[in-house]
């Protein structure tokens, strides 16, 4: 029997939050050095505490620092990291940049850029799906030229249409539109959320299924092309087309219908000749039939809730697959256990549309206990920037069963604070108790149709400014916190700092 590979000695972490400081831990792990990259707005950021290096890669607008592959190419370079882990969003599924990565002899923790050119583009994705034999959702077969273009297959597809991101996912660049005189406001806002999410503004358009579910199956592939899936996650809770509440198994899906649309995941795949882990997209109609939506080339934010119903660490495989290791996993073998859902945490307020919530975390107290897990980049005294995506943490529950999956993140929620910004943490408790959610019966319009014009609950709000009160009497008496305006330029974040003026006794 051959060795396995060994695994690389320093991976640099080219992304920011709470998804460098899971990558970072699963290192640790592994026994594997790892290298934050930050910038100007994150010098204090606890993804650059938790690594064993960070390194600044500029100003706090994205495309001037997370986004900017020299400069990340150029820290992997002065640290001697063997391999690049993306994360997701930036330039996770950016094939431009996996292909420097490989040009430069450094591994991209991803697929291949052959494979990520193709399912990173959309329009090819589902060009390349329909001439496989997958059922796709009725659209543009190319990116959208200009308005006149649009309006003419607009008229063809039928409204309603959506417009979708080609380069990326997430929701970032995705509007309805209706009619069609909605169709340019709709074209050019998308354009730009997609420039400035994906360094890309081109867009497409495809039929708007109404009232269906998102469900979305992870996979896994090595490098000699063994690929599995580990079953499906449901995303139909969802507020701008961005998922906030996800869940395994999905209480829409039976065994047989389940092993159908995990087979057409795996095709999607192979098809691609992809490697390591990505997930497969799908709309499900009311009437049980299910369309290839895309593939996200990429970790995704819900994974772990695939994680806890597999008892496989994705984070893990992907780190092993660059490595070139073999998947030792069976599809015969791997099995679903109890339920999980996860329930994403964002700096918005869904009392005002969601509007962003910035600004600093007087204090944050993690809900612990039997089947809670708490995956997050904050802590108290960070001041929460205005210049990425508003995610802050993920709190995922486990147990026997979906209703017990339920009360459990219930009670998880209660237990979580979290002062000085506002998050949806009570929204998301009036979700998790609507009898729709609780029957397993939400589609993608649910939000729409169920909470609109949400408003806090009397009681909830009087807890919360309680709350604040307190924690606002109990900093009185802290000590000073770091700040980054504090610090000298280049100079990283240490939490020595949080302690004030100290020294060492005699």
């Amino acid at each position: 029997m051959k060795p396995r590979a060994e695994l690389f000695k320093k991976i640099l972490v080219a992304n920011r939050g709470e998804i460098a400081v899971r990558v970072i831990r699963a290192c640790r792990e592994l026994g594997i050095r790892s290298v934050a990259v930050y910038s100007e707005a994150d010098r204090a950021a606890l993804h650059c505490q938790m690594a064993d290096e960070a390194v600044s890669i500029g100003p706090a607008p994205s495309l001037e620092s997370y986004l900017n592959m020299d400069r990340i190419i150029e820290a992997a370079r002065r640290t001697g990291s063997l391999a690049i882990h993306p994360g997701y969003g930036f330039l996770a599924e950016n094939s431009d940049f996996c292909r420097r990565c490989e040009k430069e002899g450094i591994v991209f923790i991803g697929p291949n850029s052959a494979a990520l050119e193709l399912v990173g583009d959309k329009v090819r994705a589902r060009q390349a799906m329909e001439k496989a034999g997958v059922p796709i959702i009725p659209g543009m077969k190319s990116v959208a030229a200009g308005l006149e273009e649009c309006t003419v297959q607009a008229r063809k597809i039928g409204y309603p249409v959506m417009v979708k991101a080609s380069a990326g996912g997430g929701g970032k660049g995705m509007r309805i539109v209706c009619g069609e005189d909605e169709l340019r406001p709709a074209l050019e806002a998308g354009q730009r959320e997609a420039k400035s999410a994906f360094g890309d503004d081109s867009v497409y358009l495809e039929k708007y299924i109404e009232e269906p579910r998102h469900v979305e199956f992870q996979v896994l592939a090595d490098n000699a092309g063994h690929t599995v899936h580990l079953f499906e996650r449901e995303c139909s809770i969802q507020r701008r087309h961005q998922k906030i509440i996800e869940e395994s198994p999905s209480p829409a899906l039976d065994p047989e219908l389940r092993a159908k649309m995990g087979e057409t995941a795996r095709k999607v795949m192979m098809t691609a000749g992809y490697n390591n882990a990505g997930t497969v997209e799908f709309l499900l109609d009311k009437d049980r039939r299910f369309y290839f939506l895309e593939v996200n080339a990429r970790l995704q934010v819900e994974h772990p809730v695939t994680e806890m119903v597999t008892g496989v660490d994705l984070v893990h495989q992907q780190i092993r697959i660059a490595s070139g290791q073999k998947l030792d996993l069976r599809q015969e073998e791997l099995r679903q256990r109890g339920h999980a859902l996860e329930c994403r945490i964002y700096a918005e307020d869904p009392a005002s549309q969601f509007l962003p919530s910035p600004g600093r975390i007087l204090y944050l107290k993690e809900p612990r206990g039997p089947g809670i897990r708490h995956d997050c980049g904050i802590y108290s005294g960070w001041e929460v920037p205005i210049h990425y995506d508003p995610i802050l943490a993920k709190l995922i529950v486990w147990a026997e069963d979906r209703e017990a999956a339920c009360r459990r993140m219930l009670a998880a929620l209660d237990d979580y604070v979290l002062l000085g910004i506002s998050t949806p943490i009570p929204f998301l408790k009036d979700v998790i108790r609507h009898p729709v959610f609780r029957e397993g019966k939400a589609t993608t319009g649910f939000i729409k149709a169920h909470l609109d014009g949400w408003a806090e609950a009397a009681k909830d709000g009087e807890k919360q400014r309680l709350a604040l009160a307190a924690a606002a009497y109990l900093s009185l008496d802290q000590k000073p916190v770091y700040r980054p305006e504090t610090a000298g330029a280049g100079e990283a974040y240490s939490p020595w700092k949080s302690l004030g003026r100290w020294r060492l006794g005699e």
